[in-house]
């Protein structure tokens, strides 16, 4: 039947964004999205905040015959993150290659540069939450069997009633 339309089962946006992202993002930059996505873990929340891959400077070779040479990693972080990322470079060397799974990194050059994410948004601040509202809270997650769940709407329902004035 032509004319059926066909269910498939939702795909988050990241997944979609991910397959379109990934190619242009090895072309132009030699760095897989998963790299980016998991900087956090490769070098720890400390130099995650204020440094980013920005790309893998592999050397050219000139004949197929032509031994491996470890690539150079890019990394953009800012002021101080710098002296800190110089550091501790042999760590994240060590990091970034058990993450990819072979001794892809041989160096790293820094490039200090300001970077735009999570500091130019700053959290709202909330305030408490009365007894009232607290039970209020309970009582319309408590139906909820899935614990993990229940917390999780629970914490959402905390932060849109700790917004309001």
């Amino acid at each position: 039947m032509a004319g059926k339309p066909r269910f498939r089962n939702p795909v988050p946006v990241s997944d979609l964004a991910a397959g379109v992202i990934d190619p242009v993002l090895r072309k132009r930059a030699g760095i897989s999205i998963e790299l980016v996505q998991s900087w956090d873990e490769i070098v720890g929340p400390r130099l995650a905040g204020s440094s980013r891959p920005e790309k893998i400077q592999w050397p050219r070779r000139l004949h197929e015959d032509d031994p491996f040479q470890p690539a150079v990693l890019v990394i953009a972080c800012e002021g101080l993150a710098a002296l800190h990322l110089q550091h501790e470079t042999g760590e994240v060397i060590a990091r970034v290659n058990g993450f990819l799974g072979f001794n892809a990194i041989g160096r790293i050059r820094i490039v200090q540069k300001p970077l735009t994410g999570d500091k130019a948004r700053a959290k709202p601040t909330l305030r408490p939450l009365s007894a009232s509202e607290h039970e209020k809270l309970a009582t319309t997650v408590e139906q909820i069997e899935d614990d993990g769940l229940r917390a999780s709407l629970e914490r959402l329902g905390a932060t849109i009633l700790g917004r309001r004035k």
